[in-house]
Order: C-alpha cells, then sequence, then structure tokens
C-alpha cells in the first residue's frame, strides 16, 4: 500500500484527496500543525517525521503571500531523503497575471528540485461561492470583476485529478491546466445561485480602490493583495475566460458544469 502526504489536508481540496485516496486503498495523511504527527512549515523539525515513509506529497502553500520557494526548496530535500519519489503542487491559473509571485516561484521551485512532480493549474473554484472570496454576504456578491467571465472548476474535480497524479505517475513533468466547462460572468453565477438556494443572490461590481481598501482593513498581507488583485484584473479583462482541458485530459470526462455544482452544494438540504 502507497503512503501519501497531503499538506493543507483539512483545506478546500486537501480534505476530498484524502477521502478519494483512502477510498482507493491509499494510505493518505493529512499533515498540519495540529495533527497526532505535526507538520509546520515554518518549523523545519517537524518535517522528517511528517514526512516518513511518504511514497508522495500533496503541496499546498503556507496561506502567507510572501515567497515560500526558499521553504518549498528545503522541504523537497527532506522529502527526497524521506523516501517520497513525487510531488504534486496546487498551483493556480494567476500565475500568468503575477508571473513574479509567490505561486510562480514555488512552481520554480518545485520543477527545480529533487522529486518527479506535477502542477495543477486551476481558475477559482466554484466552492469560492460557498466557502471563501465569493460566498454571498446579505445575499450580494461583492468583487471588480465588472462583466468579466470565469470557467468556475468544481474542487471535487480537482481533487480528483489530484488523486489520479499523484498515485498513477503519468503526469509527471506536466503543468495541467484545470478549468470549469463553460465560462460564466458573476451575474450568471448569481442567477444560478438565486435558483439553487432560493435566497435573492445578487451580483454587486466593486472598484478595484473600495476591494483593495476592504482587504487592507481586514489584515490582508500585501503580496497576496498584489497576487489577488492582478487575478482579478484577469477576469474582469476577459483575460481569464479561456477554458483549460486537464480535467477531461486526466479523467477521460469532462468538467463539472457551474450549474451542477450549485445543485449538488449549493442548494438546500
Amino acid at each position: 500500500m502507497s503512503s501519501y502526504v497531503v499538506l493543507g489536508g483539512t483545506g478546500k481540496v486537501g480534505h476530498r484527496l484524502v477521502r478519494i485516496l483512502t477510498a482507493h486503498g491509499h494510505d493518505a495523511r493529512p499533515v498540519s500543525r495540529t495533527t497526532p504527527t505535526p507538520f509546520d512549515w515554518r518549523d523545519e523539525t517537524t518535517w522528517p517525521a511528517a514526512l516518513d515513509g511518504a511514497s508522495g506529497m500533496f503541496v499546498v502553500g503556507p496561506g502567507s503571500a510572501t515567497d515560500w520557494s526558499a521553504i518549498l526548496t528545503g522541504l523537497l530535500d527532506v522529502a527526497a531523503d524521506a523516501g517520497a519519489a513525487h510531488a504534486v503542487l496546487l498551483s493556480a491559473r494567476g500565475v500568468e497575471f503575477h508571473p513574479d509571485g509567490a505561486v510562480a516561484t514555488a512552481e520554480t521551485a518545485l520543477r527545480d528540485g529533487p522529486l518527479a512532480w506535477t502542477i495543477l493549474r486551476p481558475t477559482h473554484f466554484a466552492q469560492n461561492f460557498t466557502e471563501a472570496m465569493f460566498t454571498p454576504v446579505n445575499d450580494r456578491i461583492v468583487a471588480p470583476v465588472g462583466d468579466g467571465a470565469e470557467p468556475f472548476v468544481d474542487v471535487d474535480d480537482i481533487a480528483e485529478v489530484a488523486a489520479v497524479v499523484l498515485t498513477g505517475r503519468a503526469h509527471d513533468g506536466e503543468v495541467v491546466a484545470l478549468s470549469g466547462p463553460e465560462a460564466i460572468t458573476f451575474t450568471e453565477a448569481a442567477a444560478v445561485l438565486r435558483q439553487t438556494t432560493g435566497r435573492p443572490v445578487v451580483f454587486v461590481p466593486e472598484s478595484d480602490g473600495d476591494h483593495l481598501a476592504r482587504l487592507r482593513a481586514a489584515g490582508t498581507p500585501e503580496g497576496y493583495i498584489a497576487w489577488r488583485m492582478a487575478m482579478l484584473r484577469g477576469i474582469r479583462s476577459g483575460a481569464d475566460a479561456y477554458l483549460s482541458d486537464g480535467v477531461t485530459q486526466v479523467l477521460g470526462r469532462s468538467a463539472t458544469r457551474f450549474r451542477d455544482w450549485a445543485a449538488r452544494e449549493a442548494s438546500p438540504r
């Protein structure tokens, strides 16, 4: 039985990946600062035990907006010493809009490291409308994206792809771009949520200045702000509306449509 370490194992992608790996008979070990064998990005002494015996690992960054490529370089060396052969990095499509940011430099560290690698570059998650930045507040989705469209990807699709590339090794050395099967505007997304939730959800366009002010008032690090604004501008300009076929390429089926995701996860229970 192969053993896989899942960094960020309680996150949106990570906990789904753990479930899939376990269902397929693999030892899937989510690790964090609070797991029985702790893992802390900022404490290198926790790394060897957390990675011991791993065949491969799934990597989600430490949540910091700073450049974490140097930390990742050290982690990859420890993983290789522990016997890991392969690492899958959850990156983001936004690399192309902010090529000097932390996500891009992490990709470089992975490519230059001692392990075989696969990089996943998903678009914005459909689940961002229920679990993250686009979740309606008082039935309002507020973002500086204008009429831009985005092919939102279902996180379940990402996790299924991650499981295949981590265990199957057919995509070593590849960047796998993931998106939903259609690009929709935020106005259209709000309409789908109205239909599925029964609530009067609407999209309210926001200016860059107002969005920046909200992020800074919340204490968001400037590095993350720069990356996020670059991605949002990519949506607003239409540059991020293109489709990627990574889900079909890896899983042999179409990616999940936004309305089908909403019917499954956003509808009242």
